[in-house]
């Protein structure tokens, strides 16, 4: 018999919540299959079978919380789930099968059937928590909208189901679910763990900092002129697409060493400078916004840029980003561009004291050389910690990034 434990946590994240069984107790596994899912403050950590085996024991249940390294689960490797079945009694071939009788109700009603089983046997690959709830309610978990990974359903699912389009879906008490449920429905889920870390930081940031914005607009047609030339050549050379935001990170690893403070952090009365640069990159994923950090970027090529924003939103859409890949991180770049936001104040991610939110590329009519041209252009926005940096620092920082953008050349032959 072995002992199934949470994974160990870093001394950043203090204890974590069973979202998920992806087995029942009983059930055989095969070695690296996934048991449970524990949610943290950063991330959602996956716990595997050792071997193969079966699940014998189910200590900790969904919504438990579970301390790092606490024991959640009893695993015995090598045996099987149907070493059970042959110690119950063996049935004569010979001897029939008692027919089932439907018994008359004592007021010579109708008669009453058995109890059909069928319903409990099609929840199967359900978890533990959401047959728990089928059964209590009525639900088919397979007329619910999951909202799990893969469209899984859930606990919370269940507790305020969400009906798939068809109409007609009924209990399994026969009565329409949309009708008991009435055509006016509310939802109320509680919070995940990361989006309760999220909130919470959020809001620290906005409280204990001396927040400020800065705001510039740049040219966008140098570097979108350069990307189309060279977008083939890039992608074939290195098997990555050649986007914007490898340059803006380039352009602000630039802009950090001509700007130490930017790239400081503050713990308690010390100012901390670091003579590293670990840029974040804000990326959203179904469980909340998470901040992958790029390491060393004044090392990394535009292509390994590339490649690993890459490969950090397929990650985090997957739900495996690893608690190193969030940790730590010298400044931040959020895009909200992707999503159209022509402009907002994006908000510090302590213990930085700067952040830079890109946005929408749109055409607009510009004055160059006195006459108007329609150019594509970005606003940037530098949210700082006044505390921290002087406002002529973060305008200086901002421009240089402005200048480096519009002219990348500047990159390459360090001016």
């Amino acid at each position: 018999m072995a002992d199934i434990k949470a994974p160990v946590f870093p001394e950043s994240v203090a204890d974590g919540t069973i979202v998920e069984w992806h087995v029942t107790e009983g059930q055989q596994v095969n070695r690296d299959d996934l048991l449970a899912e524990i949610e943290t403050d950063k991330v959602v950590l996956e716990v595997v079978a050792p071997d193969d085996g079966v699940l014998t024991k189910i200590v900790k249940q969904v919504d438990d919380t579970v301390l790092s390294d606490e024991l959640i689960a009893q695993f015995e490797a090598g045996a099987s789930a149907g070493a059970s079945a042959e110690e119950a009694p063996a049935v004569d071939p010979d001897q029939p099968a008692a027919p089932v009788q439907a018994k008359q109700a004592a007021d010579g009603g109708e008669p009453v059937q058995a109890t059909d089983k069928k319903g409990e046997a099609d929840h199967k690959d359900q978890s533990p928590a959401v047959r728990k709830a089928a059964k209590e309610s009525g639900v088919d978990p397979k007329e619910v909208e999951g909202s799990g990974r893969g469209g899984r359903v859930t606990k919370t699912d269940m507790a305020n189901p969400t009906l798939k389009s068809d109409s007609s879906i009924k209990s399994d008490s026969g009565r329409p679910v949309a009708e008991s449920m009435g055509e006016r429905t509310e939802k109320r889920v509680p919070m995940t763990r990361l989006r309760k870390r999220v909130a919470e930081r959020l809001l620290s940031a906005s409280q204990d900092t001396a927040m400020l914005t800065t705001f510039n607009e740049v040219n966008m047609k140098p570097l979108m002129d350069m990307r189309a030339k060279y977008k083939e050549k890039f992608e074939k050379r290195h098997g990555v697409r050649l986007g914007f935001m490898s340059l803006f990170v380039k352009a602000a690893t630039e802009a950090l060493k001509r700007f130490p403070a930017v790239n400081a952090s503050l713990d308690g009365d010390d100012i901390v400078y670091h003579g590293f640069y670990d840029i974040g990159v804000a990326v959203s994923s179904d469980r909340g916004l998470v901040v992958p950090v790029l390491r060393d970027t004044d090392r990394m090529s535009m292509a390994d840029v590339e490649s690993t924003i890459r490969e950090f939103g397929g990650k985090a859409q997957q739900g495996k980003l690893g608690l190193e890949d969030m940790t730590g991180g010298t400044f931040t770049i959020s895009n909200g561009g992707v999503f159209g936001s022509l402009m907002s104040t994006p908000i510090l991610n302590p213990p930085q004291t700067a952040i830079l939110g890109m946005h929408a590329i749109n055409d607009r009519p510009m004055a160059v050389d006195g006459k108007v041209e329609i150019l594509p252009m970005m606003y940037l926005a530098l949210s700082y910690d006044h505390r921290m940096i002087d406002g002529k620092e973060a305008v200086q920082f901002l421009v240089t990034i402005k200048e480096l953008v519009e002219d990348p050349a500047m990159l390459l032959l360090d001016l």
